[in-house]
């Protein structure tokens, strides 16, 4: 007979402890080293933050009402301590691995947010000004960024994203002070981009050109086309075919209305509602529908997806060709959507800033689009600084948002692996 009961308990397994491969080690220690670094500043500053009131302003242009005082030091002390807690917990591996990105984002807060009290104390800090800003320096990079996914996930590498800019910015300004159309500016700067990007598959896919020198003959020419027809014909005319109108901003019923976010998010131009879209549809694309299985096929494995009956070349043509639209319209965004005239080399190089958060954002829509709003923070808050009268050099500052992007491409990300296809051609035996 089994001396077994009924009211016998089976003993608990034990638990089993996840086991960490050597790289994704080494990469932990590296980026917890990091974290721990930033934590211990952002201690440091709240330290040194001067008593007093650190005042932010939650409205745009209001510097009487909507006034949010907080206690520089004590607030500060706080955020240091649990960015601290953050970090330790990263590197000590206390929570799953798939929540680590939580503790790296919740390591930033703490840390922008200890800077803030440390930098505004006894001063108003301009907060709302902050958030339209970041919002109106990402729009760009964002479209630029996913543009650099749409290419890169089928395999061809786009590094002409700021040639793509030039010749949308240029169009768009054009087209918008000869026509009055805004929709028809927009239209132009998306055409624009899709003849750029046209360039970019005819000479990589067709004639199997280097891709990354490609990418920059394409920048360089774009640079001296748009130079050219500026000094011969926009800047002799500048009254007739520079003064484009600057787009006007939409305010979405009820949602603009929502106190802080609401004007910063919902009252944007047609432009930006366009960047949040794109953010939507191309996540959607890559991973919810034949196509976007199909563009990430032949990224990977293009000589498996060919096996299958994929188009290999024919897949590659509609993907780079559909981002060209978006970074068009992210060139039409410096002069319609922000600045009202063309000027050379308006990009100031944000073109590769895209593709800095491109890889940032390890070849991921979403993640892109974080990297991209984390650059645009990192420019807008320079400024703001300088209002403030930081007691930071202004040369510093100025660097501020360069140097940013290369601790994060490099600390945070650190080596990363790109679709296993990218930049190599296909070539049909």
């Amino acid at each position: 007979m089994s001396d077994t009961t009924p009211d016998a308990v089976p003993a608990a397994a034990p638990a089993v402890r996840q086991i960490e491969a050597p790289a994704e080690r080494t990469r932990r220690l590296r980026v917890g080293g990091l974290m721990v670094v930033f934590a211990l500043l952002g201690l440091g500053l709240a330290i040194f933050t001067k008593s007093g009131k650190a005042t932010f302003q939650l409205v745009s242009g209001d510097f009487e009402n909507n006034l949010l005082g907080l206690p520089a030091q004590a607030v500060g002390l706080i955020l240091g301590i649990l960015g601290v807690g953050a970090a330790v917990a990263y590197v000590l591996r206390r929570v799953p691995q798939r929540y680590s990105g939580w503790l790296a984002a919740a390591l930033g807060i703490c840390f922008i947010g200890a800077f803030l009290c440390w930098a505004a104390a006894g001063k108003t800090f301009p907060l709302a000004n902050q958030f339209q800003g970041t919002l109106n320096f990402a729009t760009p990079l964002i479209l630029g960024a996913l543009a650099g996914v749409m290419c890169e996930r089928a395999g061809v590498i786009n590094i002409a994203i700021e040639g793509q800019f030039l010749v949308g910015a240029f169009t768009a300004a054009i087209v918008s002070s000869t026509t009055g159309s805004a929709a028809a500016a927009l239209i132009a700067a998306a055409v624009s981009g899709v003849a750029m990007a046209a360039l970019l598959a005819v000479f990589s896919i067709k004639y199997l050109v280097n891709q990354v020198v490609l990418g920059v003959v394409l920048v360089v020419f774009a640079t001296g086309i748009t130079g050219f027809l500026f000094d011969q014909f926009m800047q002799p005319k500048a009254d007739q075919l520079n003064t484009p109108a600057v787009l006007s901003a939409i305010k979405i019923p009820g949602l603009g209305d929502i106190p802080f976010i609401g004007p910063i998010l919902f009252r944007q131009t047609i432009l930006v509602y366009l960047m949040y879209l794109a953010v939507v549809v191309v996540t959607f694309v890559l991973f919810q529908t034949r196509w976007g299985l199909r563009i990430r096929a032949v990224g990977e494995h293009p000589k498996a997806a060919d096996t299958v009956g994929i188009k290999v070349k024919r897949i590659r043509y509609s993907a780079v060709l559909a981002a060209g639209i978006l970074a068009g319209l992210g060139g039409a965004f410096f002069t319609v959507g922000y600045a009202g005239s063309f000027s050379k080399e308006m990009t100031a190089g944000n073109g590769f800033i895209a593709l800095a958060a491109l890889i940032m954002g390890r070849w991921h829509p979403i993640g892109a689009t974080v990297a991209a709003l984390f650059f645009g923070f990192a420019t807008q808050l320079q400024s703001q600084l300088q209002i403030i009268n930081t007691p930071i050099p202004g040369q510093l500052l100025l660097m501020a948002p360069y140097l940013a992007t290369i601790i994060a491409v490099a600390g945070l990300v650190g080596r990363v692996r790109a679709p296993k296809a990218d930049g190599e051609p296909y070539v049909t035996e």
